[in-house]
């Protein structure tokens, strides 16, 4: 009977914990904070009098409850999402949403999109962030900007821009300069983006520098926050160029080295290949990579 139906958010909150095995990675995923989707859990867990997840230090494990409840929630959210996504699209050609990066969308795409609407002011954009990969299958979304090599199965990509790691601080942190990079960095604090753990190494590797430890460092969820950090004297911290640009550029924040290391690949558009892009989606593309630089595919 309907009347017997548990409430949608608290299942919604246990299909994604469950489906990824992580409360974090479901509050990513859902936009809401890990102890939202905790609680939302355990409100669940209220309404059926059983427990669905065991809890460890650092880790949630499906219990047989929860194992033998996800699958029928996992199958009835994908229905109602793909009958929803039905109506929400119906007529509606002028709707595009795009998914990228939290800190990407901030410095790097949100800039650039005033431009859109002004060419194509019937195009409605969505933008939404994310660090999960991209789901087309009922994640709501025409395309998402990822970073990697340019290889996704089943999906085309359009090179939008490099990935290229640089050193940033404020600029009164290296007042007397840096004679010696390698003994410098030894006694400075290492700013790190969590989404970009191994940022850091392998610009070190890169620049051939030794002995630089981790332990005076701070972590931050994102680089937009490790940024942020280095803007008030925190640390320093290692920026994606692009990302960086526009403070280096108004000298709010300094690059005190002058090496940059290239990453292989960089950053791009993309969307599946199994159908035909969109009118909106085909308009934005252009477009967007028209602004960049790079031309058409």
């Amino acid at each position: 009977m309907r009347s017997s139906l548990p409430p949608l958010n608290p299942l919604r909150a246990f299909e994604a914990a469950g489906r990824l095995g992580s409360f974090t990675l479901a509050a990513q995923e859902l936009r809401v904070s890990q102890v939202a989707v905790s609680k939302q859990v355990r409100a669940l867990e209220e309404y059926f009098g059983v427990t669905l997840f065991e809890r460890g230090h650092r880790s949630i494990t499906l219990t047989p409850d929860g194992a033998r409840m996800l699958p029928a929630v996992t199958l009835a959210l994908d229905q109602i999402a793909a009958a929803t996504s039905g109506l929400k699209h119906r007529g509606r050609s002028d709707m595009l949403s795009i998914q990228a990066y939290t800190t990407f969308a901030q410095r790097w795409l949100i800039p650039r999109l005033a431009a859109f609407p002004r060419m194509f002011p019937d195009i409605e954009v969505r933008v939404t962030a994310s660090l999960l990969p991209a789901n087309f299958g009922h994640g709501g979304i025409d395309a998402a900007i990822r970073s990697g090599t340019g290889e996704w199965p089943g999906m085309s990509a359009d090179f939008l821009t490099p990935l290229e790691l640089v050193p940033v601080c404020r600029p009164g942190l290296i007042d007397g300069g840096v004679a010696d990079p390698a003994v410098w960095l030894r006694g400075a604090t290492l700013l790190h983006s969590l989404s970009r753990p191994e940022d850091w190494s392998v610009w070190l590797k890169g620049r051939g520098i030794e002995g630089v430890g981790m332990r005076d460092s701070m972590r931050f969820e994102n680089s937009a926050m490790a940024y942020e950090a280095a803007l008030q004297g925190a640390g320093i911290a290692i920026g994606i160029r692009v990302l960086v640009e526009s403070y280096l550029a108004s000298g709010a924040l300094v690059a005190p080295f002058d090496y940059v290391h290239r990453l292989d690949g960089g950053y791009y558009l993309i969307y599946p290949s199994t159908a035909r892009p969109s009118r909106t989606l085909a308009l934005f593309r252009d477009w967007l990579l028209s602004a960049t630089g790079t031309g058409l595919a």
